[in-house]
């Protein structure tokens, strides 16, 4: 194991170097429409530097890789022009960049995104392309919040899992551990290469291991893939689950492994373009068919879909766990207290009746 010291009061000359080869994005502090303070992952201008101090972020940086609005495809509706009528990849920057400060239970949550998108059978080009542009320089987690249950759902607070250097905060430095030669590539571009002695290592189980025991609530997955679909799906707990929801759809966009998105094309002119939007499966419009028809209409189904596919459909296809990493933004962010924590545990913990 390789591990780089980094002293803070060269973090920032080091953050300026690298950005001679890579984009940067981190957490910054923002303000929302209500004026309130909140920390958001956004590309960071020529004079801006990743908050080491946030707390966590509103949303993912997710967007970093798949943002909630995207150019697709541009197509000339001016029969003068050559390829009139024939759509075209939009041009998108993809040369290399780097997410400094990303939660180890963020970067897992890119893997398990990345099934989806990066398959045998299809390529999503959009997403593989900004994915394989990415280095993930993780911050570890020394005081996880009370949301936090990412030790239940197969991360850690010092999870490795998706990163390519995890930054661990030790007062006056950073440690930083090398797990890829992409991270290799990022601190050598930042100037960081003073090698850290043999107890920075110890020193770095010994934070892992006090940030794991940190970490109160505990959610079971054991008995997930003993129950059957069909037994889960026709339980009777789903309407006293549902009975709060009111269709607002903030678990999916706070949390890191939706990625449910809607097409649409935009003209103007003599010119059009396609986007794809950030969408979700909690609004009534999302199933909707043309002919009228909506196999979801009702919100229990809807509710039922999120937590079905979070924590049974996922979990059997993939055999990589549940598709939740435990970071309690929807718990945290949720306006009628909706718990996936408690629902996983009456889904775990359910007995069909015989």
């Amino acid at each position: 194991m390789k591990v780089i010291k980094i002293d803070k009061t060269e973090w920032t000359g080091g953050i300026d170097k690298s950005r001679a080869k890579y984009l940067l994005f981190g957490p910054v502090k923002d303000k929302d429409v209500q004026n309130n303070e909140r920390y958001i992952f956004k590309q960071l201008s020529a004079d801006q530097f990743p908050d080491m101090e946030a707390s966590d972020t509103v949303l993912s940086p997710k967007g970093t890789v798949f943002p909630q609005t995207e150019k697709m495809l541009q197509v000339s509706l001016d029969p003068s022009v050559p390829d009139h009528h024939i759509m075209k990849r939009v041009d998108t920057d993809y040369s290399p960049r780097a997410v400094i400060g990303i939660r180890p239970f963020d970067a897992k949550a890119l893997t398990l995104v990345n099934l989806n998108f990066d398959t045998k059978d299809y390529r999503d080009p959009y997403w593989c392309d900004a994915y394989q542009a990415t280095t993930f320089v993780g911050l570890a987690v020394n005081k996880p919040s009370q949301f936090d249950f990412s030790t239940s759902m197969g991360s850690s607070p010092f999870g490795e899992e998706g990163l390519d250097v995890l930054l661990v905060d030790n007062g006056s430095e950073f440690l930083a551990k090398v797990i890829t030669d992409k991270g290799q590539s990022f601190l050598d571009a930042a100037g960081f290469n003073k090698s850290a002695d043999e107890s920075s290592a110890q020193k770095i189980e010994e934070l892992k291991a006090a940030a794991e025991k940190a970490v109160a609530a505990k959610v079971g997955t054991d008995n997930l893939t003993k129950r059957t679909i069909l037994e889960l799906h026709e339980a009777p707990f789903w309407n006293d689950i549902a009975f709060a929801y009111i269709n607002c759809g903030t678990c999916t966009f706070v949390c890191p492994t939706c990625w449910c998105f809607d097409i649409q094309d935009e003209t103007k002119g003599k010119s059009s373009t396609r986007f794809r939007n950030w969408d979700s499966c909690m609004f009534p419009l999302f199933t909707l068919h043309g002919s009228g028809h909506n196999p979801r209409g009702e919100k229990v189904q809807r509710v039922r879909q999120r937590f079905m596919h979070k924590l049974k459909y996922f979990l059997d296809k993939y055999d990589k766990g549940t598709m939740c990493v435990g970071c309690g933004r929807c718990v945290q962010s949720c306006p009628v207290n909706i718990d996936i924590r408690e629902v996983c545990n009456i889904m775990n913990n359910y007995e069909p009746k015989k």
